[in-house]
């Protein structure tokens, strides 16, 4: 056997492990339902990191690592809760399945400047993880709000990359890879100016390639990160698409790519709904459509490979609605993300009433990220507004749900 060979069945068998251990336990579906919650990133002021009390949390990325690590990362917003201002990477350790977590740790906040979009993504082969980000100078927003000033220039906003190599207790300094992976101009000849990095998570494919989505591409090595590379979203017939944003990617059993995407203003406006295109690195993909049962409010959403044994099964996760992002839902599809019959409300499980989360109305919804745990559960992290009577000023925690097949199938018959 030749040393390719043997070092793709190597992966591929990293890869499916989880997968293969589930079948020797199951029928994973006979155990009791199983739900859990707790706060994460408490952002009433129950987070102090270098002499920062955080006032918001948001936009979070979780993954599980070969040693099956929990990495919860989020956006520490020091002053307010805006897209815009001193925002920092943070993120928590689990090593028990999300039983207990660790304090908050940072992964980057040098300067006043914004450091967002945390993307994680796990090499299964040698246990490296990479966090791709989003990078602009301080004072400067996408759309110039509240004194600020708008990014207009193609350097006015980066893409960075950070990585670990002990399992997520320390992470490298970040590493401008603007000039690699982010286009100077759009398909209309306009410079390329406001840009974003997921978020969420990428992927590896049974073929060993790490996949990370971002604004109108995919970012992507086949060297475990030695080199990356940016596939410009087109068609198959070589059209740009660049009508979706916040993007999610999937590997499909057939070897494609799967994206279900935000749509951007315009778009959303004529389908509310999820926008889905499939295809190939090499080859583009199909013309980005609407998944008429994925109703959406134009915010992110979070998909996940839970199995590749019969049933397949894909998770996803979004606010099922085209008004509001409180009716976080996740479904289930058996067909490979054509349809979804199996749903369940998260407000099925209502949160706590926990102390900190402030006296007003407290509303869970909007960004989420999910991994499957070595427990054989989801393991989704879900934003939280803590006082919707007040949006500008009020705090933004995230909460660490975790539910198993049972919860999500709620009685109903696969």
């Amino acid at each position: 056997m030749t040393r390719l060979k043997r070092t793709s069945l190597v992966l591929i068998g990293a890869l499916l492990a989880g997968v293969a251990a589930q079948a020797v336990a199951r029928p994973a579906d006979a155990a009791a339902a199983v739900h859990s919650e707790r706060l994460l990133f408490d952002g009433g002021g129950g987070e102090v990191l270098n002499g920062i009390t955080y006032h918001s949390f948001r936009i979070p990325s979780l993954v599980r690592t070969r040693a099956n690590t929990l990495l919860a990362f989020a956006e520490g917003r020091a002053s307010d809760n805006r897209d815009w201002g001193n925002i920092n990477l943070v993120y928590k350790r689990s090593t028990d399945n999300g039983g207990t977590w660790s304090g908050l740790r940072e992964v980057v906040g040098a300067g006043q400047g914004t450091w967002g979009n945390p993307t994680a993504v796990v090499d299964q082969s040698n246990g490296k993880i990479w966090l791709f980000m989003s990078w602009n100078p301080a004072g400067y927003s996408q759309n110039g709000d509240d004194g600020t000033t708008r990014i207009t220039a193609w350097d006015h906003r980066k893409v960075y990359v950070s990585s670990s190599t002990d399992d997520g207790v320390s992470w490298s300094d970040p590493a401008d890879l603007t000039a690699t992976l982010k286009p100077r101009t759009f398909g209309n000849g306009a410079t390329w100016a406001w840009d974003a990095i997921g978020p969420g998570v990428g992927i590896q494919t049974t073929g060993g390639r790490l996949v990370v989505p971002a604004l109108y591409r995919n970012i992507y090595s086949d060297d475990h990160g030695l080199t990356w590379k940016v596939q410009r979203l087109t068609t198959t017939g070589g059209a740009a698409q660049e009508g979706t944003s916040e993007g999610t990617v999937l590997e499909l059993t057939d070897g494609r790519l799967m994206r279900n995407d935000r749509a951007v203003s315009s778009v959303w406006e004529s389908a509310k709904r999820r926008w889905v295109s499939r295809g190939t690195i090499e080859s583009g993909f199909s013309a980005y459509a609407p998944d008429n049962t994925l109703l959406d409010p134009r915010a992110q959403g979070s998909i996940m490979r839970y199995n590749l044994d019969s049933p397949t099964r894909i998770v996803f996760l979004n606010s099922a609605s085209t008004e509001t992002r409180t009716k976080m839902t996740v479904r289930i599809s058996y067909d490979e993300g054509r349809t979804w019959p199996i749903f369940r409300r998260l407000a099925d499980a209502p949160l706590p009433a926990w102390a900190g989360l402030g006296s007003g109305s407290v509303a869970e919804g909007g960004y989420s990220s999910m991994t499957k745990t070595a427990d054989y559960t989801v393991g989704a992290l879900v934003e939280v507004n803590e006082n919707t009577g007040n949006s500008d000023t009020s705090h933004r925690t995230i909460v660490f749900r975790k539910f198993n097949l049972p919860w999500m199938l709620n009685g109903a018959t696969e």
